[in-house]
């Protein structure tokens, strides 16, 4: 039995994409141990992923913080890992790669620059949707990849009984209208006018809820629906994944619980402007679908509702 390190530091949309991966990479180490690198946000919840022995917690401290560095490295090589799949295929999993396998191949360290295309540079391939991205890297590296083009985020889900119970949540709508202040380009402005063409349409058949995240609570007040809050805190990601779970209908904006939401197989639709597309993202799915138009400003909620009120008939 040998150790294989996974590493992915985030985000969370990421980290719902990933799930399919990191079945396809447990299936084929059955008899290994795999290890997940990852930062602290994400921890806990992957404590509770089916087909990992343990985490290994990554602060993400300054390359330059070289006792931190020191550390890190030394209780790494530690675990004597004999593969590492670098999901996170970022600029610090690269280097981190540089001082603990500087010379392997994608027989050792299997990454996005390992398994490149011969044809193509990386930045060609980058442009690719992420799960196929994934797909080739685990393929490239000898990996089955049955579950990655299918990422099941389920493992993720906590039980929330008393939280549905305390806001009377049965038949419910979940809205994500924020995004973080540096991408205001990925928010669409007419949830309201959405709220309002809902409860003209169905009246009380639904409640229309919020899950905010912890700095989104004070922005609930610009919505006319219902935040769902744990002691007047943000729900933590298991308890958030269950609520999308159990929900109607989700209406995103391009965030991370519009990816928990695709790989939850939950109904839905994601709204996309011109920040990206919605093929680049692999969002969606059988269920959970996505609106993309140039200009979030001029998408109309008539046209997000004629699409909600197809998908709960």
């Amino acid at each position: 039995m040998s150790n294989i390190l996974i590493i992915k530091h985030g985000s969370l949309g990421d980290i719902a994409q990933a799930s399919g991966a990191i079945q396809d990479i447990s299936d084929f180490h059955k008899n290994d141990k795999i290890y997940l690198l990852t930062s602290e946000p994400f921890i806990d919840l992957f404590k509770k992923n089916p087909y990992l022995e343990d985490i290994i917690l990554d602060k993400r401290l300054s390359r330059f913080n070289l006792i931190y560095l020191f550390n890190l490295m030394r209780k790494l090589k530690k675990y004597k890992f004999i593969k590492v799949f670098d999901l996170q295929n970022s600029s610090r999993s690269s280097f981190y790669k540089r001082i603990l396998f500087p010379s392997a191949d994608n027989a050792i360290w299997s990454s996005s620059e390992t398994t490149l295309p011969k044809d193509g540079s990386k930045e060609k391939f980058d442009k690719n949707p992420v799960l196929d991205r994934f797909k080739h890297q685990l393929e490239t590296s000898g990996v089955s990849s049955k579950y990655t083009m299918f990422p099941d985020f389920n493992w993720a889900c906590s039980n929330i009984e008393n939280i549905k119970k305390e806001f009377d949540l049965n038949k419910y709508i979940i809205l994500f209208p924020f995004c973080s202040p540096h991408l205001k380009i990925k928010k669409w402005p007419s949830y309201n006018k959405l709220i309002d063409l809902i409860r003209d349409k169905f009246k009380d058949e639904y409640k229309i809820i919020l899950a905010p995240g912890p700095n989104e609570i004070n922005k609930t007040k610009e919505i006319n629906a219902i935040p769902i809050l744990k002691k007047n805190k943000s729900l933590d990601i298991s308890e958030l994944a269950k609520l999308i779970k159990d929900s109607a209908f989700v209406v995103a904006n391009d965030t991370g619980p519009a990816h928990m939401a695709a790989h939850l197989n939950v109904k839905g639709i994601a709204l996309f402007g011109s920040h990206t597309t919605a093929y680049k993202v692999s969002i969606e799915r059988e269920n959970f679908k996505a609106i993309q138009v140039t200009d979030l400003n001029k998408l109309s909620p008539e046209k997000v509702f004629e699409y909600l009120t197809k998908s709960l008939k």
